[in-house]
């Protein structure tokens, strides 16, 4: 009763406003007294360990943002196997992974969601990942936040996709239809020794923001609704970033979707729905590369 609750009430708040005003708050610098209360309370709650952390005591982060985005120590998260294996971009917990049916991506029992519609709306863009791989990880609380490359790339073009910004965690992924390809997102495709790799970083309540290394803020956008592409393929220098960089970050939590073309690689056996993961483990490996399919335009 309370999870239903607890979805319906998402339907009817102004989710954009409240998200908006949360990135603020965690983003400004109040008192420290009352910086550091919520920040301990909040490593209470969740269990965040702080040993891994590059910066071990609370106090020292100048804002909540700082202490939520935290840099882990120096060979906290070592990288497994080698260029072909497909490392795990975050610390986080797998939702759904497996085949892309066609064009339908598995949500949660009784729901999926469009494969173009989560790209943006181009099926040129969604083509190359037709009948392909996905993986949903989702961001708990008390995860570290900084995304970063599951395999050596160069990054082809970054999509802007407005929407909502329900909540992402498992209750409202079974509740919710097209769930993720409803909420705001940020799509980023790379040119990897498995062909295309889209990474999508999808946004939800009181996520204050995406960021990427190359653009910094992409969401929120200043309430432009619509979508908006930038093409990096033609850059003559290009940006490139190897397997295991940090490519971007959550300014407070969410998820992350992987997809890889048709018979490009195979995740790892023994994952499945709520297998625990850490950025660098091996989430799968390269097959080969697919035939040459048309670029994102």
């Amino acid at each position: 009763m309370l999870d239903r609750l607890f979805v319906l009430v998402q339907y009817v708040l102004p989710q954009i406003l409240i998200s908006r005003i949360a990135g603020k708050l965690a983003d400004s610098s109040p008192p420290a007294v009352l910086k550091n209360a919520v920040i301990r309370w909040f490593i209470g709650r969740y269990g965040v360990n702080m040993s891994e952390a590059a910066e071990e005591d609370p106090t020292r982060y100048p804002s909540f943002n700082a202490f939520f985005t935290r840099e882990l120590k120096p060979g906290v998260r070592p990288m497994a196997g080698n260029e072909r294996t497909i490392a795990s971009p975050v610390d986080g917990t797998v939702s759904q992974l497996g085949q892309i049916e066609r064009d339908r991506v598995f949500q949660a029992k009784g729901q999926s969601f469009n494969l173009t519609e989560l790209l943006g709306g181009d099926e040129e863009r969604a083509r190359p990942f037709v009948d392909g791989q996905f993986a949903t990880i989702y961001l708990a609380p008390k995860d570290y936040h900084r995304i970063h490359m599951p395999l050596a790339g160069q990054l082809r073009e970054m999509v802007y996709v407005p929407g909502r910004l329900f909540s992402v965690n498992p209750v409202t992924a079974a509740a919710v239809p097209r769930l993720f390809a409803r909420n705001e997102r940020v799509v980023a495709t790379f040119n990897t020794e498995a062909g295309p790799m889209a990474m999508v970083m999808v946004g939800a309540m009181i996520v204050g923001s995406v960021e990427t290394r190359w653009a910094g803020v992409v969401a929120p956008t200043n309430g432009r609704r619509e979508v908006s592409t930038s093409d990096y393929r033609h850059l003559s220098n290009a940006i490139r970033y190897d397997r295991g960089e940090e490519m971007g970050r959550f300014r407070l939590g969410s998820t992350v979707i992987l997809l890889f073309p048709k018979d490009a690689s195979h995740w790892q056996k023994e994952l499945k729905a709520r297998s625990v993961v850490r950025m660098g483990e091996a989430f799968g490996e390269v097959t080969h590369a697919p035939r040459e399919t048309p670029a994102p335009r």
